[in-house]
């Protein structure tokens, strides 16, 4: 079995951006409790402002953080597996059947299609990393 991963870049996996999230909001609540304690009431109130605006950002970077496309060939079957914001979908193809359609000029994504179904690839990799790629699963299919 051949087996292509393509996934997002991210700096943070989700527990490392929980671990600083953490922090970040304990340092925030010690910082607006010294000034609440000190009579300034109006700095918890934008605290709070400031980690709900934070808090949305994380979640919609963790909902994403684990994206991936998956392509598998084993022997004659083409599999395709899309992971995107918790969804999966999976398409699969006969190999001697399906066809790769390169990036058109200034196209982020490739295509894999046979007869009516048609899926689109690549959107993680760079233009360089998708050559190599199409090559590479263009000599499994027939």
């Amino acid at each position: 079995m051949k087996r292509w991963q393509m996934r997002r870049n991210c700096a943070l996996t989700p527990k490392q951006l929980l671990q600083f999230y953490i922090v970040l909001v304990c340092l925030s609540l010690i910082v607006a409790a010294g000034f609440f304690l000190a009579g300034v009431w109006v700095i918890p109130i934008f605290t709070a402002i400031e980690l709900c605006a934070v808090t949305l950002g994380f979640l919609i970077y963790c909902r994403h953080a684990l994206d991936c496309e998956t392509i598998e060939i084993d022997g004659k079957r083409l599999i395709i597996k899309k992971f995107i914001g918790y969804k999966e979908s999976v398409y699969e193809f006969n190999s001697q059947w399906a066809k790769i359609e390169p990036p058109i000029e200034g196209a982020k994504v490739f295509y894999i299609s046979q007869s009516n179904l048609r899926v689109e690839l690549g959107q993680f990799l760079r233009l360089e990393q998708q050559i190599p790629l199409i090559a590479a699963v263009r000599l499994h299919l027939g």
